[in-house]
């Protein structure tokens, strides 16, 4: 029997909560902000919201480093207006979930201060280890943001694990204790009503017996050491038992370097599964090597290939989480669009994933096409993984290319500030933005689109409504055709009720497109296409179209 979860028939959308919306004029995005476009949301026919952390954080990684889990941060409103929010999607159906970061925390936290100075029973909450003999570092790991994965702590006279930023120190999850102050942040927000959570990098919560040393890896070496560690599953598990199975939430998984084989082992509904959904990574590498930094010509074929694979590896067995856009990669009108065809592109971007199988999200600001920024100075950027690349990597490039680099690769082109109007600031804030706005936000605004039936934003409406309408989106199977295409991208859902094929053009040239075998096109109805004429055998700049035949 088909596991009928209410995630499965639901479109999500992201806030990241610092560039969203200003409701206090104070240049920073709050939770007043997002309790004023909470209609907005629904409009667009989302029905849940899925928050980047909105907890106390020093904010050195924009609050992937937490100093409390059981408050929100002033700076977002406090409780009183998360309260406010979480009551009012509730009363509009949408679901609410959190971003639980639990690989780390800031090294602000209580837990951190207690650890260090070996307070009990806070002494081994953290992964400490003493200098070797020859004074160096516990292993030779790297950190995924700056440098190695050792920082050294001087009341402690040790050294902590830091997978991230120096300030986020990792937790030592083979302790009980800390399994158990897991359990009870997540009970805290689950008895208050929230939804479920979207896990931070959760598969590298448990490290190698012994943390050796990596000499497999080239660069980022540890990761074989800690991404699916020994004793994961049984964490996990543990969780879910304790925790997840007296709820009806949803779990979501971020899983970098995850394949659909290993996702099973974590999401197979046949198998009293762990997670509900996982994050993978494989469709935003089409344009570079590991990270968004090591950029690489847009290759579709790689594209089509990770959308298959997971479609196909998922297929009767686990569940699909669908995105294109998010806090943590540049946005996708720069990447696997074209600024010259920004609406198009936008248009055809939104038609590529949200007619396939699973649970599509959207990111704030994907859906009016909002595209990269492009600062003149370094110095510009917020993202501490952003600055570490430009200061420490490729420094024998010129300043003008290691720029261009952070044009192509930094997160902060996702995370400027929604652009509402073309009013100062772009209608974020009445104050000074706490980040630069993208000066593109005159011709690129919510406003501009809101009542124009042909624009980016009304085009996401029409195609979230008829993805929850088509039974075949929902149910059907998945087949790709002309996989060997460098230009474009058909696939077909079908069900017992309905046939969809789905056509997208990645291309900024008209291109020839045959017509799949076993396609009766006089049958057909154009249900959705970007262009308002069609040639039956000739693709537009970045056209997509949806055609249906119903049974």
């Amino acid at each position: 029997m088909e596991n009928k979860k209410w995630y499965k028939d639901r479109v999500l959308y992201q806030i990241w909560p610092r560039s969203f919306k200003d409701g206090n004029g104070d240049g920073m995005g709050d939770l007043i902000g997002v309790y004023e476009k909470l209609d907005y949301i629904k409009s667009l026919g989302c029905d849940g919201i899925w928050f980047s952390p909105l907890y106390p954080s020093p904010g050195v990684d924009c609050g992937y480093d937490i100093s409390d889990y059981m408050d929100i941060a002033e700076e977002f409103g406090g409780m009183e207006a998360f309260k406010k929010v979480l009551d009012g999607a509730h009363e509009r159906d949408m679901k609410v979930i959190m971003d639980l970061v639990v690989n780390h925390t800031s090294t602000e936290h209580e837990w951190f201060k207690k650890s260090y100075q070996r307070i009990e029973p806070y002494t081994d909450y953290y992964i400490w280890r003493p200098a070797k003999a020859n004074g160096k570092l516990p292993n030779n790991w790297d950190s995924l943001f700056e440098g190695k994965a050792w920082a050294w702590n001087e009341e402690r006279q040790e050294y902590y694990m830091h997978l991230f930023a120096i300030e986020q120190a990792d937790l030592n999850m083979d302790n009980p204790l800390v399994r158990e102050e897991v359990k009870k942040i997540l009970t805290f927000w689950l008895d208050m009503g929230v939804d479920g959570f979207r896990e931070d990098v959760i598969t590298f919560i448990s490290k190698k017996d012994g943390l050796p040393d990596d000499y497999i890896m080239p660069a980022s070496k540890g990761i074989n050491y800690f991404n699916h560690g020994p004793h994961l599953h049984e964490y996990l598990e543990e969780f879910k038992r304790d925790v997840f199975s007296q709820y009806d939430c949803m779990v979501l998984a971020e899983a970098p370097m995850v394949t659909p084989k290993k996702a099973l082992e974590y999401i197979d509904e046949s198998q009293n599964p762990v997670l509900d959904m996982m994050i993978q990574f494989a469709t935003q590498e089409a344009d570079c090597m590991f990270t968004d930094f090591y950029h690489t010509k847009f290759n579709l074929r790689k594209l089509k290939k990770a959308y298959s694979a997971w479609q196909n590896g998922l297929e009767g067995k686990g569940w699909n989480m669908l995105y294109i856009e998010n806090h943590d990669h540049p946005r996708m009108v720069s990447r696997y669009g074209s600024e010259k065809f920004r609406v198009e592109s936008a248009k055809m971007l939104a038609v590529s994933y949200l007619f396939l199988k699973g649970t599509p999200f959207i990111y704030q600001g994907q859906e009016i096409g909002m595209s990269n920024w492009y600062p003149s100075d370094p110095e510009m950027y917020e993202d501490v993984q952003t600055r570490w690349q430009y200061f420490n990597v490729a420094t024998k490039k010129s300043p003008e290319k290691r720029l261009e680099r952070l044009w192509h690769g930094s997160r902060d082109s996702a995370r400027t500030p929604v652009q509402w109007d073309n009013t100062e600031n772009a209608g974020f804030t009445t104050g000074t933005p706490w980040f630069y706005v993208n000066e593109n936000y005159t011709e690129v605004n919510v406003a501009s689109q809101e009542n124009d039936e042909n624009s980016i934003l009304n085009f996401y409406r029409k195609a979230i409504k008829l993805r929850k309408e088509l039974s075949a989106v929902r149910h059907g199977n998945y087949t790709e055709y002309g996989k060997n295409s460098s230009t474009l991208y058909t696939y077909a859902r079908e069900d017992e009720k309905q046939k969809l094929l789905i056509v997208c053009s990645f291309s900024e040239n008209l291109e020839n497109w045959d017509v799949p075998v076993g396609f009766d096109m006089d049958k057909a109805e154009l249900i959705l296409c970007n262009y308002e004429n069609v040639d039956a055998t000739v693709m537009k700049p970045y056209e997509a179209r949806v055609y249906c035949w119903e049974k």
